[in-house]
């Protein structure tokens, strides 16, 4: 049976021909009243995937220790305002504000904004955040840019939506989401608009990019540049650009299939960190990268992990989840921009 949005899209094809990766990612996960961030709450053991923070405490308190090193280094500006986005429940932002305590001056100093779209996660973010005083926004634009800010984003730039390229027969095609004869959803190919440089193997190799990524990348360096402060990025992806199809679907912490059940499942891809980076450092920023495990080891977290075990066994548990390479450790990666 279809789903409501996998109707609306199947018109909008008959009608308007095929649409990119790129076009059919963002109807699916953001359309106004089904798309799939608008209407479910996918974290957690009952949802679809668990993000770092909902694992352990630990990725919160680390992440605030490099908060307040970025606060440190830019001279304990008495206002920040840090900013992140696509705080999902707001567990994130919670143990970060937690550890914030430990410093007075650094706590009040900070102005709370979370760049979010989605009113059900809004909801429960507010929930979570009842404490503090939250602004939200629905893009950078609204801002305030007469303070210091620091972003954080984890597991934010893998919900934005790639476009992808096939090469075949010595061209570049862009792949295509249309109907078969029996007006499922199929895959296709249209001669591109670009021409890239040919990889260096065989037919069907695949480049996927994303404009939506670079855009936001570069409006955080526009704030970076005017306002002073750092930005954290954290995502499962890749430092060096290369060909491959990333692109998957997941339901209950399930792989599933991208072209079924439009608004019920969650479509991500790998981060091309190392095309990112090359952008921001063209822009004139200074771009570190490395894996989760170093990043959060560099902050102190065998330390604390080793002091928390002492009252939690599930410490130890999502301690080696976060930092083991065989888990989070190596896949994912860890942007710290200034």
């Amino acid at each position: 049976m279809s789903t409501p949005l996998e109707i609306i899209i199947r018109q909008l094809i008959t009608h308007n021909g095929s649409l990119s990766v790129a076009a059919y990612w963002s109807l699916c996960l953001s359309h106004p009243e089904y798309g799939y961030y608008m209407n479910r709450n996918p974290l957690g053991e009952e949802g679809d995937f668990t993000t770092a923070p909902e694992i352990s405490q630990l990725f919160g308190e680390m992440v605030s220790v490099w908060i307040a090193e970025k606060w440190r280094e830019i001279g304990s500006p008495k206002r920040i305002y840090l900013t992140e986005l696509g705080p999902g429940r707001g567990t994130l932002m919670l143990d970060i504000l937690r550890i914030a305590k430990i410093v007075p001056d650094f706590s009040t100093s900070i102005h709370l904004h979370l760049v979010e779209t989605s009113p059900r996660f809004r909801a429960k973010q507010a929930e979570t955040l009842k404490d503090y005083h939250v602004t939200w926004h629905d893009d950078l634009s609204t801002l305030p840019d007469d303070a210091p800010v620091i972003f954080v984003g984890n597991e934010f730039l893998d919900a934005l939506p790639v476009e992808q390229y096939v090469f075949q027969d010595g061209k570049w095609f862009e792949r295509m989401i249309g109907l078969d004869v029996y007006k499922n959803f199929t895959w296709g190919l249209r001669s591109s608009r670009f021409d890239f440089d040919p990889p260096p193997y065989q037919d069907r190799a695949v480049l996927e990019i994303s404009p939506a990524r670079e855009s936001v990348v570069l409006d955080l360096a526009v704030r970076l540049h005017k306002q002073g402060g750092a930005a954290l990025l954290i995502d499962y992806g890749h430092d060096k650009s290369g060909y491959g199809d990333t692109l998957q679907a997941v339901r209950k912490h399930q792989y599933a299939n991208v072209l079924k059940d439009c608004g019920e499942i969650d479509i991500t891809s790998h981060v091309d960190f190392g095309k990112l980076k090359e952008i921001l450092e063209q822009d004139g920023l200074s771009v570190h990268l490395s894996s989760q495990e170093n990043f959060l080891k560099r902050m102190g977290i065998e330390m604390r992990a080793a002091q928390l075990s002492l009252k939690s066994q599930e410490i130890q548990s999502g301690f080696h989840r976060l930092v083991d390479p065989d888990q989070m450790g190596e896949l994912f990666r860890v942007m710290e921009i200034k």
